[in-house]
């Protein structure tokens, strides 16, 4: 029988490091989230997830993967972390912001993205507060680049296409705007450019829509 070597967690089965390198080829470090590493509280994990996937979500990613770990290092062998993630994939789920997740291993969880557009068609739901994330970008789209506005422009004029709005009125166009502006940038990282973050989250929803056609 092999003995378990000594520097390997309690929590991880013996072939936890062949595991471990097939989801490092399959993931990579930016599609992975060490919550079990940083030990956040159950409100930090829940916080910083789901900006992490939001972010990703518009940067284009397919999957991801989490991990909480098991608790079983904790005096009851519960993971708080990992009910907190828990309760937070459901809700992610039905604002589109994920399309599906699965258990991979006991302590780690695999997320499907949702496109881009599928944010401007989840329902609104009361018990479901938006983020708080600091937003240092204009409020008001007129203080946006001319570029941002007219990539805005487009998307809105994409976007009630779709919805069956052939001829939309300047004030339709300027309404759907706002919403997408305000959709996406609750996605967008607080650090770096994030006008630069908003058109590319912007070019990436159009071309999920013309796709769609």
């Amino acid at each position: 029988m092999c003995a378990r070597d000594p520097g390997m967690s309690a929590e991880e089965p013996m072939d936890a490091p062949i595991a471990r390198a097939f989801d490092e080829i399959r993931f990579g470090a930016a599609r992975t989230l060490n919550l079990r590493a940083q030990q956040p509280t159950a409100t930090q994990a829940a916080t910083q997830t789901e900006a992490w996937l939001r972010t990703l979500q518009v940067q284009g990613a397919t999957e991801a993967l989490i991990i909480t770990g098991r608790g079983l290092r904790s005096v009851e062998g519960y993971s708080p972390v990992r009910e907190a993630i828990v309760r937070l994939l459901p809700s992610l789920r039905r604002r589109n912001v994920i399309s599906g997740y699965a258990e991979h291993t006991p302590g780690s969880f695999v997320i499907l993205f949702a496109p881009v557009r599928a944010l401007f068609e989840a329902p609104l739901r009361r018990r479901e507060r938006s983020p708080k994330i600091a937003q240092p970008l204009p409020q008001t789209l007129a203080a946006l680049d001319e570029e941002t506005q007219r990539q805005l422009r487009d998307l809105a004029a994409i976007s009630l296409a779709v919805l069956g709005v052939k001829s939309p009125t300047r004030s339709q166009i300027e309404d759907e705007m706002a919403r997408q502006f305000s959709v996406l940038t609750v996605a967008l990282a607080d650090d770096g450019d994030r006008e630069a973050l908003l058109q590319q989250a912007i070019m990436r929803a159009a071309e999920e829509y013309e796709a769609a056609d």
